[in-house]
């Protein structure tokens, strides 16, 4: 694995909310020969009310300390920070809690989505993108006292009445935010699905975005809207349409020309993100997430903290 890569994880596939099946995921990890787990704490009753629950805290923390691994967390995916301003606070106490538990089982990231919001007209769409940049920067002080990184990741819209932030829009989110333990997360489908959509360029967009990645999400897709009816989620993958998660070669992203495009920072890590239908192909997936991390190109992260947008929120 190239020297500039920290790590592949692999997101734990099969929990139940009530952690019974934590610990024998975390062993399939071990045997998988993986760095990292990346732990999604959006399918697990770890957190109510914004509160984590230490007993089930403390059970995550036993398991994860007597495994050889490292940890990531991907909070909510509900987390939202485009959201109407009277539920922003409730968004970051969630996510105050998400950091919590990270710090607890001494994860390094913590992946948390870009804003998505209703189309609107432009002065509206730059208060929330303004409101946005204030949040996360003060979830990034949060980040800090726990010694974790967030990792803010490019997400997709096929809804022309919803929005959110191109690859290179969240880089520049991310560069005006600057804040050192405020990062991006590349998911290279979702940029996919996402550039097809606007019909701009994928390679200039993951060229864009790749410098503020210290993580990256690896899973495949054909870049389609899934705008037309399929009876199950096999057609779906039959016609494919959408968001699939499939293992990396099952779809038809240029993985090659991705790794090519993406000059990354000095200590990022490749998660392999698999729907849990598709999990028995996870040590062809394993492996082949780690030939990409062969091929990538790596960089020193640049601090960019010293020029710290302060524009205000309205």
């Amino acid at each position: 694995m190239n020297d500039g890569i920290l790590g592949v994880g692999a997101t734990t596939g099969g929990e139940r909310p009530d952690l019974s099946a934590l610990a024998g995921a975390l062993d399939e990890a071990v045997a998988l020969g993986l760095d990292f787990v990346e732990i999604p704490l959006l399918g697990l009753d770890v957190i109510a009310g914004a509160r984590p629950l230490k007993a089930r805290v403390a059970a995550m923390r036993q398991a994860c300390e007597a495994r050889p691994l490292r940890y990531t967390i991907h909070a909510a995916i509900g987390l939202n920070f485009m959201d109407e301003p009277h539920r922003l606070a409730s968004h970051y106490e969630v996510l105050r809690a998400s950091l919590d538990v990270a710090g607890e089982l001494g994860a390094v990231h913590v992946v948390v989505h870009t804003g998505i919001c209703a189309a609107g007209q432009p002065v509206a769409l730059d208060n929330r993108y303004a409101r946005q940049r204030e949040w996360l920067a003060r979830a990034g002080d949060d980040a800090r006292e726990r010694g974790v990184t967030l990792c803010v990741e490019n997400v997709w819209t096929f809804d022309t009445a919803r929005y959110t932030a191109s690859p290179s829009r969240l880089a520049d989110e991310i560069g005006r935010i600057a804040h050192p333990n405020v990062c991006a997360t590349l998911d290279v489908s979702h940029a996919y699905l996402s550039c097809a959509w606007e019909g701009v360029d994928f390679l200039s967009e993951i060229a864009a975005l790749a410098p503020y990645a210290k993580h990256l999400h690896i899973h495949d897709s054909f870049g389609r809207p899934n705008d037309m009816w399929t009876c199950t989620v096999s057609e779906q993958i039959a016609f494919g349409l959408g968001d699939l998660h499939l293992p990396p070669g099952w779809g038809s992203i240029p993985w090659e020309a991705v790794m090519e495009a993406a000059v990354l920072p000095q200590g990022a890590i490749l998660n392999l993100e698999l729907q849990p239908r598709h999990w028995g192909e996870v040590a062809g997936a394993v492996a082949s997430t780690r030939r990409l991390a062969g091929l990538a190109r790596t960089t020193p992260y640049r601090d960019r903290s010293s020029s710290r947008d302060t524009t205000l929120a309205v």
